[in-house]
């Protein structure tokens, strides 16, 4: 059974930093495409970055140069890197991976950007 669990989520201001992480169970992260979405309140959610066996991706213009996502495989852990904060960046952050044909998801982590 694959489960994805996020944490490093927060309240934080514009400018700032966070971590988030997403520790994987039943999946190994450095075989298997792991994502990092978000969803906005009244928006729909959207992937943010992927990282795969060979490549790293950040998606949208604005994200990145901010954004790093990135992988401990002793951990079995994806990170993703938020540095410059900015209040548009407020949304709940999921981690995703397609395994045998399904998706997983975690639950989310809540990341608020305010001054």
């Amino acid at each position: 059974q694959v489960q994805l669990e996020e944490s490093g989520g927060g309240l934080v201001q514009p400018g700032g930093s966070l971590r988030l992480s997403c520790a994987a169970s039943g999946i190994s992260v450095s075989m298997y495409p792991m994502n990092w979405y978000r969803q906005a309140p009244g928006k729909q959610r959207e992937l943010v970055a992927r990282i795969s066996s060979s490549r790293t991706t950040i998606n949208g213009d604005s994200v990145k140069g901010r954004f790093t996502i990135s992988r401990d495989n002793a951990k079995n852990t994806v990170y993703l890197q938020m540095n410059n904060l900015k209040p548009e960046d407020t949304a709940v952050y999921y981690c995703k991976t397609f395994y045998y044909g399904k998706d997983y998801w975690g639950q989310g982590t809540q990341v608020t950007v305010s001054s």
